[in-house]
């Protein structure tokens, strides 16, 4: 499956979402502010990165914009928020409103990073049997 990147200043958030995603056999890092998050990203290989767009210090419009001028400028970004009307538009692959279900985000992964980009990190994916139920909300 994916290597993907959370980045959210909600621990429970990032707990969750490490949960559930390792759950379906991603390959999961987190990050709890945008500037650790950036740092992950430079140093790392992801699929895909979800990040939450208000976040002290550097937010997830920090964020996407650091990547969309990064080198991997192609990797999908999704965009988790309370508050999705402050995201810059444009930038983000996807938005999901806070509360989503687990569905939503695994569908929406499936969708932008259907296959992982061995290339990118030129190291080989683990693909885990999926289980668990995605009715539950985060």
């Amino acid at each position: 499956m994916s290597t993907i990147l959370v980045i959210d200043d909600e621990k429970g958030i990032l707990q969750l979402m490490h949960q559930a995603l390792t759950k379906f056999g991603h390959n999961v890092e987190t990050a709890d502010d945008g500037r650790e998050g950036i740092r992950k990203f430079d140093d790392g290989c992801f699929d895909i990165v979800i990040t939450d767009i208000r976040m002290p210090v550097i937010d997830g419009n920090g964020v996407v914009a650091h990547i969309r001028k990064s080198e991997k400028q192609s990797i999908p970004v999704i965009a988790i928020s309370g508050t999705p009307w402050v995201q810059e538009p444009g930038n983000f692959d996807m938005v999901l409103p806070k509360p989503f279900r687990l569905k939503q985000l695994i569908e929406s992964i499936r969708s932008l990073a259907p296959v992982p980009t061995r290339s990118r990190c030129g190291g080989r994916s683990r693909a885990l049997r999926a289980s668990g139920s995605t009715n539950a909300a985060i």
